[in-house]
């Protein structure tokens, strides 16, 4: 079964609320009037019930199938990316320094086409949880959601996600069992030396050659104390310091991220950049601090849901467009927390050549919306059968 016919309708109507969308991006949590036009487009489809102000701006919807059964809950995320756009396109961002650099406009439109099509033809049992979720790209949205108990209150027992991937052909879905998107943290480095002249390195405690010690020692975590048949980063990418040339410091300041998928790997790598710190810090005579902040978890897909979803994927590109098996990446994602609570699949949705996602020239491809939307319905269909 290709795109649903019904769906497919829905193409250049799609297109208008993706587009609106596009123009009116809104970041992290103040998604206000995304969710008041997704709010409008759900009251037109005649939604069964419609809750609001969740995780500040999130929504959850519910549509109510023909005879009894469990919930399923789609997501889709609606923040945009707090930068400049530069596509040039009639329908670009209005909003200086916000754009929709993810595509999760468009993902936002797929779920709606998906609503309207599944409040026309309720031919699932049970009921569907439509899920629009504020702060992606920031903040974990999914998490606050999760935390304000949307699973339980609306007794979601599995979820889906989807997102759009350029650089893939067009309609081509694909997914793996277990981790596919890390762990992802950051961490910050303050170093309090004594500075002086340039001249006179004897009279200071350079907090330069101590920065340069730990950043370099850092990087051996991943090449000495790490099993390489687990993945994991650890990238060092910002260093401050210093003002001029013949003036030493009093302090410097190093970042980075860490990517993991085991929290063991994560809790090593922690150990790890304390001793490095601690032991550096002691050998150059200055004070360091570390700051590890953990941020979304990895995301750990349920083995049993990516192959039922991938069987729906199937039904809708074919079977030379699903690869169920891909291996993991070392993106994020916050959908990771729901997936901590609920058996479900994150998959990824090809749009084909352009721009990659968070570039200032990328762009939703529109020709994919009725492809997910698809994807959406039928899995409620094929989950909950009548």
């Amino acid at each position: 079964m290709p795109v649903v016919n019904r769906i497919a309708a829905y193409a250049d109507e799609m297109k208008s609320w993706r587009r609106h969308l596009h123009a009116n991006p809104e970041i992290e949590f103040d998604c206000h009037k995304t969710a008041a036009f997704v709010v409008e487009r759900l009251r037109e489809f005649g939604i069964d019930e419609i809750h609001e102000g969740i995780a500040t701006s999130g929504v959850v919807a519910i549509i109510n199938g023909k005879g009894e059964g469990g919930t399923i809950g789609l997501r889709a995320d609606m923040d945009a990316l707090p930068m400049p756009e530069m596509t040039g396109l009639e329908y670009a961002s209005t909003v200086e320094g916000a754009m929709h650099a993810c595509g999760h406009d468009g993902h936002t439109t797929m779920l709606l086409g998906a609503a309207k099509y599944l409040a026309e033809t309720r031919n699932f049992s049970g009921r569907v949880a439509l899920i629009f979720q504020p702060a992606e790209e920031g903040g974990g949205g999914a998490g606050v959601m999760v935390q304000e108990g949307i699973l339980d209150r609306f007794d979601v027992d599995q979820v889906y996600a989807l997102h759009n991937i350029p650089e893939i052909e067009v309609g081509y879905f694909y997914s793996t069992p277990g981790p596919i998107m890390a762990a992802v943290d950051e961490f910050h480095i303050d170093i309090q030396g004594k500075g002086g002249h340039g001249a006179y390195p004897q009279d200071t405690a350079d907090p330069v050659v101590a920065a340069l010690a730990i950043g370099n020692a850092l990087q051996t975590i991943i090449s000495r104390n790490h099993d390489t048949r687990s993945e994991a980063v650890v990238s060092l990418t910002q260093i401050h310091t210093g003002s001029t040339d013949n003036v030493i410091p009093d302090t410097a300041y190093l970042n980075g991220t860490v990517r993991t998928f085991d929290k063991a790997v994560q809790a090593m790598i922690i150990r790890r950049m304390e001793a490095i710190v601690a032991g550096q810090s002691a050998a150059y005579d200055v004070e360091a601090v570390l700051r590890y902040e953990k941020g979304y978890p990895a995301t750990v897909n349920h083995a049993d849901k990516v192959e039922f979803a991938a069987e729906v994927a199937r039904e809708v590109s074919g079977d030379e467009a699903v690869n169920a098996n891909t291996g993991m990446e070392m993106g994020a994602e916050d959908f990771a927390y729901m997936l901590e609570e609920r058996p479900g699949a994150y998959f990824f949705l090809g749009q084909g050549d352009g721009p990659m996602v968070h570039h200032p020239k990328y762009d939703f491809n529109d020709e994919i919306s009725p492809i997910g939307a698809s994807f959406f319905a039928r899995l409620v269909e094929k989950a909950q059968p009548i």
